[in-house]
């Protein structure tokens, strides 16, 4: 004879409770009773096995139909089960207490885990999911997240909205494009939620694994004289000096002024020279432009 499950009870809702009172009572125990948030509480993945089992049935409008009509017989002995119609057919009993397959006799493959109300999670990003609850263990509720380079460098902390719940993510120090974050028991349905960081071009510096590459641009006279250029970097910018003669696509190297590594160090940045000239140029300069010309024609004046 199997002990009664009093799945309201479980849930802490009323027999009359709503589909909608009854999904947002197991969301909410559910997160809190999630294994991964109580790691040295031993009863915490039973709790939530109950938790699911109960929920399995009420927000299912047939089982819970069958359980109120039949949940009080299904703990005396000698009850027959099976006449919920259609949950014939043991999969994975395993995971479900003697009380729940006395009464359903087991359940068939399509029909033992409801749809947890079609949730639709939207995310700040744009990015929308779909999720189900099967089993005990829910999947993870996967979402991209668009980060800007400066947040993904420095670290910083979003807002994001989960089917209507605001939600703080941190981003570390050096995310990279494509790492993930996970959000624990933050889902709709008490599983975690796993984002994937998206590094949003940034329109001056290209990141290339641990290096920062941005273009400088030096008047031509620089160029050809030497002399400070300020060069930008992701802190800030920095003062750097050409050698005389410096062509235009060449590459500096600014070390330790890379992406952040995990040991602590940083990358590089290398600063690419583009030679500029001036876009409405004075009559006093049209005028040494002029002389430069008749002397690069001249080399004996030249000299």
């Amino acid at each position: 004879m199997a002990a009664y499950k009093d799945y309201y009870a479980t849930l802490g809702v009323p027999k009359s409770a709503s589909q909608k009172e009854i999904r947002s009572a197991y969301r909410k125990l559910a997160a809190k009773h999630h294994p991964d948030r109580n790691p040295n509480d031993e009863g915490a993945e039973e709790k939530f096995k109950e938790l699911g089992e109960a929920y399995a049935v009420l927000n299912d409008e047939e089982k819970r139909a069958f359980y109120d009509q039949y949940g009080a017989e299904a703990a005396n002995t000698g009850f027959a089960p099976g006449g919920a119609g259609g949950f014939s057919g043991a999969q994975g009993e395993g995971d479900f207490s003697d009380f729940f397959q006395t009464l359903f006799g087991g359940f068939s493959g399509g029909r033992g885990f409801p749809q947890s109300g079609g949730f639709s999670t939207q995310f700040s990003t744009g990015a929308t999911s779909s999720r189900s609850a099967f089993g005990f263990q829910p999947r993870p509720l996967e979402a991209e997240l668009r980060v800007d380079l400066e947040d993904a460098y420095r670290g910083a902390s979003r807002t994001i909205s989960v089917d209507g719940k605001r939600l703080e993510v941190s981003l570390p120090q050096g995310s990279r494009d494509g790492s993930r974050l996970r959000l624990r028991a933050q889902a709709p349905d008490g599983g975690d939620v796993l984002l994937t960081l998206r590094l949003a071009p940034h329109k001056r510096f290209r990141l290339g694994g641990d290096d920062v590459r941005v273009k400088v641009d030096v008047p031509d006279y620089v160029a050809v004289l030497g002399g400070k250029v300020r060069v930008p970097t992701l802190d800030g910018d920095v003062e750097m000096t050409l050698p005389a003669g410096t062509r235009s696509g060449r590459a500096f190297r600014l070390r330790g002024r890379g992406w952040p590594r995990k040991d602590g160090s940083k990358g590089d940045q290398f600063a690419e020279v583009r030679v500029t000239t001036p876009e409405s140029p004075s009559d006093a300069q049209l005028e040494l432009y002029r002389q430069l010309e008749a002397l690069s024609r001249d080399p004996v004046a030249a000299g």
